[in-house]
This record gives structure tokens, C-alpha cells and sequence, in this order.
């Protein structure tokens, strides 16, 4: 009788199976359990399972096993492409573990990386190499290291989901199939996310059109506690918000976070953007200077960062106050509890930002949502209940963008002088965004690229070729100054004059309205006043005083979905219809209570608009209703559409409006409603004679 193995961990080489040991890990993970064979016997492997149950081990040993099965040779084998440089950081103490003790050479590359690091790589390459998809655009066109990138034979791409729904990720599938090109053969390619709502795609994007892919899942949500809280201010809170320069509202609700935290042993603060960080960070730090508490963000110096996720990971912190920075799997030790403060907008944020507690395996993740008014905890109720069903927002990859495949082109004339247009589209068509490329996109990009200032190729339409130019130092331009797919925006790095050490960095569009000597503004949750503008730099000092300007940041905001909007307008409707037939409030409260996760306190708060509404006989918006209001002089489109939709159409009624009346017309939008306001009176008829036109 053959003996059954005990786990998956069997089926490794001695030598890992002896660190696996050495590490304390007796028994895998359900995700390593599943998907180690799959990747031992070389299939494409898509990966989606809860942060902090072994992902990356899941991948690095099956293939670090056949690796070193494998014949040794110089030449880079192992890519491992995260789309954060501080992810980098992370990943590099952690597998550098592994290597370190298997022989198995490991080194990273970034835009950060050292000239003479680079030097190192090019003369010895390392067996594995960590980057990031703009990197791996810097080194394919090189000679050196284009020869080293031959041998690759696995490719792993951590948090694929934060690639492939935008033009970085575009840029990468085309990227990857450079690399096949010239590796001259197919590798294996596994990928990982804790996060995905379309599988079946972001499988194809991860391998490419044709080729198979194994979907290996692991329900995200399956054990977590969630609860949501609409704090309102009691007395202490208007004594509480004197002292810390705020609103009794806010007070109140850093109250019940200030006492979270101080039940917890590490927690993570949440928050949309940026500017709300800063908020939050300087608030606790007047309410007590010396509170262990912090903040992360992505416009922090990078020591500020590191700083950050050493104090939380030994204990000299009790909390961080972040954005999405750390939302992906950055180490900063074990979180026993994250907050989110106000709703996470997506289904997919709250999934993300929760898994980061409970890291310990074994452990339940733990998240409280921290809702700001009625509207946010109604949308905070409908994220969590479509997160604990694993109803997750659909990934929407862009199809064939041009201004992507304009750079891979000029990508493919550094590496060969000379290409036929039907050998690019053959090539490129196996990239997943570009599956549907058809021989006119390709000459359109091309007839750009041919007749721009300075040309950047050189094409023969007649006989369906192209070249490099004559001028070769416009294609080296365009290519290296265009690597990245993500929107630049001027910024100006802050030094703290005193130590002369950096702090952060501001947006131009800030510093046009506030960049002045003698201004106040805080970042990092400090004060700090300026003292100097020299070019791109701002210089400043610390000051003891809690008031002063909160910096903002271009494109932050995070779209609520469509359907979460319209399911919001499912309550309210819900609530007006079960009132009608003669429910009673109570009633109604309980009924939601069952189906969402809220307390009944919390969803009595929520709705007592609503109640009051459907009390006066009013119409209440929901999803099967728009009413239009009048306010002053605004009028209110109350529409439940989400952030995308309303921004439509505010910019439609904004610019019919203009036309119609000749006027200039103020519009704002929220995800459920519309503000308008104009110069002269209108009637509401006519705003509803315009949308019914």
C-alpha cells in the first residue's frame, strides 16, 4: 500500500523542505496546499487569496524547486514584477532568506537603483531578478541585459489586479511578449493577487490569448469581523473638538478610534486620500504629541516611510494612519485590527484594506468601518455585505490603447532595427489587451510615429515595413522618458531646513495656491512653515501651532461603482415601500439588520432622512427615482448613479445649460447627486424638461 504524503511540502526538494522546517512552517497554507503541484508540474498559475496566507511562498518554492533541478547557467531565470517599489523592498528581505541559503543569487531593480548596483547585474546576473513593470521597460532594449533576460524560464507577478485594469498593465502584457520574443520560447507565468472580480480575464491578461491558465482561489472573505460604526457626538465631543481645532462630528469619531486603538496592539488607520491622513495624524498629535501613532503615505520621503513601517513592525508605534500604500502586502508586522474611515468606495478596497489584520495564520481578520454621515454608512452597509458574499466590483481591462502601443513599438526598433508589420501584429496579438489588433491600428500608430517631430520610426507603407530613424536619439528619448503609463504632475520636495533631511512631497497645484515663505501646512501630521522656495525645492521649519493649510493630491479620489450606488438606492426605496404597506420603522430597521452587517443603532441613524421623508409624504431617490429639488439658489439632482455616472452627466447638464441660457454654471457631484447652480433663477421643470429632452 502506498503511503498517502502528508502535505504538499513532501513533494519539495530536501533542501526546502529543511527551511521550510528552519522557518516554522510545519504545515501549508490552503493556498500553498493548492497551488505548489499545479506550479511544480509548469502550469500558468493565477493565483487570488487572502493577504497573509503564504502567497508568495506559494510561488517562490515550487519554482526556486525546479530551478535548482534545473541546469546552472549565467543568465537571469526567475522575474518577479511588483507594481510597488516599496513592495520591492519588502519582497527582498523576505526572499533573499530563501536564496541566501540555497545558493540561488537574487537582486533588485528599480529607478532607484545605484550606477554601480547596475554595473554589478550587467557584469554577474542574479538568478532572480525583482522589479517593476517600468523597470523591466528600462533593461529589455539593453544589449547587456537583454542577452542576460534569454534565460528566463519563470515569471511571477505579484498584485496583478493593481496592473491590469490600467495602461501600465497594458504596457506589461506587450512587454512579456517582447520577452518571449527574445527568449525565443514560452516560460511559465504565475501570478498573484489577493483581490480580483473578473478571474477568467485577468487570467488571460496575466498569460496571454491561447494559453492555458490555472485559476486557483481562495474565498477572501470567508471568515472576517466587520462591524460598522456612525458615531455621533455626545457632550465630551464638543469639549473634545475646542481642543483639537475640529467638529464635534470629527471629535466623535476620533474618539471611538482613539479608544479602538488603545485595545488593540497594532492597527492600521485607513483612509481614502491623502489630505484625510494628514488630517487625522495632526489631529491625534494635538489631542497627545507623544501618542504612538503615525503616518504612511505615498508622498512621504522614503525614510519617513521606512521609518513608519519599522516603529509599527517593533512595537514602537500602536498604530498607522495610511492610504492604499498600504494596502498591498508591505510587512509591518502583525495588525490585530484596521479601521476604515469613511466608506472604502469598493468592494475590492475593503477586502484589501481588512485582510491586512489577522496576519498570523489561523487569526480571523478584524475591520471596523468608521462611516462620516448617512450616505457613507448606507454605502459602507451595501461594500460589506457585497464582500462577505464575494461580490467583488468586475475588472475592466483596456482594450488595445494606442499611446502603449506606440511605445512597444518604438521598444521593438531598439531591440531589431528592422520589423514587417505582419510580424508585429502576430507578435502583439497575444498580448491579452490586444487581441483584438487589427493591421489599421497598426498603421495608424505607425503613420503617427513617421510623420511626428522628430520621427521616431521610419515606414514604408507599400512594402509594410518599418525602421529605426536616421535620428536615433529622438527614439531613445520618446522611449526612456515615456516607461511610465502613469500621469505625471510637477512636485516639489519639502526639506525639513533643520536637519536638512526630506519630509514629503507637495503638488504643483498646491504649492500655486499656498507655496509662499511664511505659509503654514502640515504633512507627516506635523506643522511645518515655510522658510524658502528654491526651484523644486521647498524648504521649511517645524512650528508649534495646530492650524495650517492640508495639503491635496492629484487624482485620489476612488470612484464608487455604479452598482453600489444604485444598491444604496435599493435601501431607500426598500425602506419607502415596507413603511407604505404599514411597517413600522423598527420593522424595517430589523429587516435590513438581517441582511447587512450593521447594528440596528447604526442603521436607525442611517435612515432617519428617509424616515423623515417618507413621515411627509415626500418622494424619497432611490434607484428607481431622480427628484429634483431647490435649495437657495441650487438646485439638487438627487440621482443614485456612483461618481462615474453623476460626473457625465453634471458635465452635460453643465455644458446644455451654458448653451441654453448662456450662462456660466457651477456643478458638483457626488455618487448620489448633482449640485447646480447658476447666475440667473431656473425651475426646476426646466431642468427636468432638459433631462427628458
Amino acid at each position: 500500500m502506498v503511503k498517502e504524503r502528508e502535505n504538499v511540502f513532501s513533494m519539495l526538494i530536501k533542501p526546502l523542505q529543511k527551511l521550510l522546517l528552519e522557518r516554522g512552517f510545519s504545515k501549508p497554507t490552503e493556498p500553498q496546499e493548492k497551488a505548489i503541484p499545479l506550479i511544480l508540474e509548469g502550469k500558468n498559475v493565477l493565483l487570488i487569496a487572502p493577504t497573509a496566507t503564504g502567497k508568495t511562498e506559494a510561488a517562490l518554492l515550487p519554482i526556486l524547486n525546479n530551478f535548482l533541478l534545473s541546469k546552472r547557467e549565467p543568465g537571469i531565470k526567475i522575474l518577479y514584477i511588483t507594481p510597488l517599489r516599496a513592495l520591492n523592498r519588502d519582497l527582498l528581505e523576505r526572499i533573499t532568506w530563501w536564496c541566501g541559503r540555497l545558493d540561488v543569487g537574487v537582486a533588485v531593480r528599480h529607478g532607484d537603483t545605484s550606477l554601480s548596483e547596475r554595473g554589478k547585474q550587467a557584469k554577474k546576473p542574479p538568478d532572480m531578478l525583482i522589479t517593476t513593470p517600468e523597470t523591466l521597460q528600462a533593461i529589455l532594449p539593453g544589449k547587456v541585459m537583454r542577452k542576460h533576460l534569454r534565460f528566463v524560464q519563470w515569471v511571477i507577478v505579484d498584485e496583478v489586479h493593481e496592473l491590469a485594469c490600467d495602461k501600465r498593465g497594458s504596457q506589461l502584457s506587450l512587454g512579456l511578449e517582447r520577452l518571449r520574443w527574445i527568449t525565443g520560447k514560452d516560460f511559465q507565468v504565475v501570478g498573484l493577487s489577493a483581490t480580483i472580480g473578473s478571474p477568467e480575464k485577468v487570467a488571460g491578461f496575466l498569460v496571454g490569448v491561447n494559453r492555458p491558465c490555472e485559476i486557483v482561489k481562495v474565498p477572501v472573505f470567508r471568515d472576517v469581523k466587520l462591524q460598522i460604526v456612525y458615531a455621533k457626538p455626545s457632550k465630551k465631543d464638543y469639549l473634545i473638538s475646542a481642543k483639537l481645532y475640529t467638529h464635534p462630528e470629527v471629535a466623535a469619531r476620533l474618539r471611538v478610534m482613539k479608544n479602538l486603538i488603545e485595545k488593540h496592539s497594532s492597527v492600521l488607520v485607513f483612509t481614502n486620500t491623502r489630505s484625510i491622513a494628514e488630517v487625522l495624524a495632526s489631529r491625534f498629535k494635538v489631542w497627545d504629541v507623544d501618542y504612538p501613532l503615525s503616518i504612511h503615505h505615498g508622498s512621504l520621503a522614503k525614510p519617513s516611510r521606512i521609518w513608519a513601517e519599522k516603529s509599527l513592525k517593533n512595537g514602537q508605534l500602536k498604530g498607522l494612519v495610511c492610504t492604499s500604500s498600504l494596502e498591498l502586502g508591505i510587512d509591518v508586522g502583525r495588525i490585530d485590527l484596521v479601521i476604515q474611515y469613511g466608506s472604502p468606495r469598493q468592494v475590492t478596497r475593503l477586502i484589501q484594506r481588512v485582510g491586512r489584520s489577522g496576519h498570523s495564520i489561523g487569526k480571523t481578520p478584524k475591520g471596523v468601518i468608521i462611516t462620516v454621515d448617512s450616505d457613507d454608512t448606507l454605502e459602507a452597509m451595501v461594500i460589506a455585505r457585497r464582500a462577505l458574499k464575494d461580490e467583488l466590483e468586475p475588472v475592466e481591462i483596456p482594450k488595445k490603447p494606442y499611446d502603449a502601443l506606440c511605445h512597444q513599438l518604438a521598444g521593438l526598433l531598439l531591440q531589431k532595427r528592422r520589423w514587417r508589420f505582419e510580424e508585429v501584429l502576430n507578435l502583439f496579438r497575444k498580448a491579452y489587451p490586444y487581441s483584438g489588433l487589427t493591421m489599421d491600428d497598426i498603421i495608424s500608430v505607425l503613420n503617427y510615429m513617421h510623420n511626428r517631430y522628430p520621427r521616431i520610426a521610419w515606414v514604408s507603407f507599400d512594402d509594410h515595413v518599418f525602421l529605426r530613424p536616421q535620428n536615433l536619439k529622438a527614439l531613445y528619448q520618446y522611449y526612456f522618458e515615456n516607461l511610465s503609463m502613469i500621469p505625471d504632475e510637477k512636485q516639489y520636495l519639502v526639506i525639513d531646513q533643520t536637519s536638512d533631511t526630506p519630509i514629503g512631497i507637495l503638488d504643483e497645484a498646491f504649492v500655486a495656491e499656498y507655496g509662499e515663505p511664511g505659509i503654514k501646512f502640515i504633512v507627516r501630521g506635523s506643522p511645518w512653515k515655510i522658510t524658502s522656495i528654491l526651484g523644486d525645492r521647498i524648504y521649511v521649519k517645524p512650528v508649534d501651532d495646530p492650524t495650517g493649510a492640508i495639503p491635496s493630491w492629484i487624482g485620489e479620489e476612488i470612484p464608487v461603482p455604479f452598482e453600489v450606488a444604485l444598491e444604496v438606492g435599493w435601501i431607500r426605496r426598500f425602506v419607502e415601500e415596507e413603511l407604505i404597506k404599514g411597517k413600522t420603522e423598527v420593522e424595517v430597521v430589523r429587516d435590513l439588520a438581517y441582511r447587512y452587517p450593521a447594528s440596528e443603532t447604526t442603521i436607525t441613524e442611517a435612515l432617519k432622512e428617509v424616515f423623515e421623508h417618507v413621515r411627509k409624504g415626500y418622494p424619497t431617490p432611490n434607484d428607481k427615482r431622480v427628484t429634483i429639488e431647490k435649495w437657495g439658489d441650487y438646485l439638487i439632482l438627487q440621482c443614485c448613479f456612483g461618481s462615474l455616472v453623476n460626473r457625465t452627466l453634471a458635465r452635460i447638464i453643465g455644458h446644455v445649460f451654458a448653451e441654453k441660457f448662456g450662462q456660466v454654471v457651477g456643478v458638483q457631484e457626488d455618487p448620489y447627486r448633482i449640485v447646480i447652480q447658476t447666475e440667473r433663477v431656473v425651475n426646476p421643470r426646466q431642468l427636468k424638461d432638459i433631462l427628458l429632452e
